[in-house]
This record gives C-alpha cells, sequence and structure tokens, in this order.
C-alpha cells in the first residue's frame, strides 16, 4: 500500500463508476448551467467488534485523495485541465498522501442484491467477518458530495465477535482492492476521529459519535 509509481494522468473517456454530465437549468427565472457526476448509491457500515471492545475500519489508498495533495504540492502537473493523453506526473509525493481511514463500504451496483446483501457482502470482503442480514442495524442514509455527485449513502451497524471472523478480509484483489483492517480501541475513538493526523471521512467521525450517544451508554460495565 505505501509503494507507488510511474503516474500518470490522462483522459476519461469511459468508466464504470462515474459519468460527468452538465445540467442546463432555470431556478426562479435564472438561466443556469450546473456539472455533476453521476454515480453509483453506495452502502457503509460502522463494526463494532464485542470481543475486543474496538471498532474496525479499513485503511487504503484513494487516488483522489493522493491528487487533490499532489494539486497542493506539484501544481505544475495541473496545467493542463484536460489533458488529451497520458502524461507522466512530474511531481511525486509519498503513498501516506493518499491513505485514508473509513468505514467498510461499497457501492450499490448488483440490482438483484439488497441493502443489507450488499453490506454484509462488503464486510466479509474486506474485514473477513460473517454478518447475518438480522445482524445489521440501519442508522440512516444520506446524500454526500451534494455539489458535484448527490449520491446517496446507506450507514448501517454491526457488532462482531472474534468467532465472527471466517477470512483475513483485505478486498477482492482482482477487482484492484488493496486494503488493510486496521482497529480502534473503544476508549480511543473520539480522540482518533478528531486528529487531523489520521486523514479519514467524515462517516468515520459521525459514525463514532453516533454510537458513543446510542450504544455506549448501553454496554455492560466491565468488571474490576
Amino acid at each position: 500500500m505505501e509503494s507507488i509509481e510511474d503516474l500518470a494522468v490522462g483522459p476519461c473517456a469511459a468508466s464504470l463508476y462515474l459519468r460527468p454530465l452538465r445540467l442546463r437549468y432555470r431556478q426562479n427565472g435564472v438561466s443556469k448551467i450546473w456539472d455533476f457526476m453521476k454515480t453509483h448509491d453506495s452502502v457503509s457500515i460502522l463494526i463494532f467488534n464485542t470481543s475486543r471492545q474496538c471498532f474496525v475500519v479499513v485503511k487504503q489508498f484513494r487516488p483522489a485523495v493522493y491528487m487533490c495533495e499532489m494539486d497542493q504540492h506539484c501544481p505544475q502537473d495541473f496545467e493542463s485541465n484536460a489533458p488529451e493523453t497520458w502524461c507522466p506526473l512530474k511531481g511525486t509525493l509519498p503513498a501516506s498522501s493518499g491513505v485514508t481511514y473509513e468505514l467498510c463500504a461499497g457501492i450499490v451496483d448488483k440490482a438483484e442484491l439488497s441493502l443489507e446483501e450488499i453490506a454484509c457482502q462488503e464486510v466479509l470482503e474486506e474485514c473477513g467477518y460473517e454478518v447475518p442480514l438480522a445482524g445489521l442495524k440501519r442508522i440512516t442514509s444520506y446524500r454526500s458530495g451534494v455539489g458535484v455527485t448527490g449520491s446517496k449513502q446507506t450507514l448501517f451497524y454491526a457488532e462482531v465477535t472474534d468467532e465472527m471472523k471466517t477470512g483475513k478480509g483485505g478486498g477482492r484483489p482482482e477487482e484492484g482492492e488493496l486494503i488493510e483492517v486496521v482497529e480502534i480501541p473503544l476508549p480511543d475513538s473520539m480522540d482518533f476521529a478528531f486528529d487531523e493526523t489520521f486523514p479519514k471521512t467524515m462517516g468515520v467521525m459521525f459514525c463514532f459519535m453516533w454510537f458513543h450517544n446510542n450504544i455506549a451508554p448501553k454496554l455492560p460495565e466491565k468488571s474490576e
């Protein structure tokens, strides 16, 4: 995960995951244009291991995050807004610049499966836990990237035990996934959530706070 090389930026003529579009409309009599991306909806899962009293999150390299860092530190690589061919990047940053901590998650791209079924698949593939459908609790859903994508993400909560670990996780290598499973001890979770030295998604921060408000007060007291 920490090694990245041969970087180049090129045109995106077609994609399985997003499609750029431009909307033309009138609002209160004023003509407007807005560019947006059509993308898949998604699910994410807050996983709490009751055996270890810790959260289970994932850590992975995100090219979009990396390129935003590159834009700040190596602006010369963005002199052309729309490259017509593959252009090797002149500057380089360590791969860690694009690594983030996230909830286990996945896109909704299987029409034959429910959101719950997709969520359970993602937990098994990314983190190695076998969670039954009845073991999922729906937290809420929200619109993410409202200025660019507007896609919907649905959040679930799942409690797991060590006995439910049936695989090593790590994602699906055949799909290019390279995921590291990370455990965040419950007592350290709020410090972690607001520690900016650990790049993370808003979902992690929101769900840790949700847990402390809704689940933590109901946890059994530890015996001394």
